[in-house]
């Protein structure tokens, strides 16, 4: 990389991923749930609990990306690298 560590410890941030997959995972449901059918909403006693569940992980998605991009990781110290 021509980043260095740095980019790297950016690159694979875990809150990235996390927050990646819940945006991502977020949409398809949130999709679904707009949707919805009749029957499908009969099921969930009348909630469109697809939508929901869909705009809450979309929600947390985008705090986590959100923190990520606030507070960026940062690289250990030199000294704390050689120490295993």
């Amino acid at each position: 990389m021509t980043g260095g560590p740095s980019a790297a410890a950016r690159l694979f941030d875990i809150r990235r991923v996390i927050g990646g997959l819940f945006v991502v995972y977020g949409l398809i449901v949130g999709l679904i749930g707009l949707f919805d059918g009749p029957s499908e909403i009969d099921k969930a006693q009348g909630v469109r609990i697809n939508l929901w569940a869909g705009l809450a992980m979309l929600v947390f998605g985008l705090l986590m990306l959100l923190w990520q991009w606030l507070r960026p990781a940062e690289p250990p110290a030199a000294e704390e690298a050689g120490k295993v």
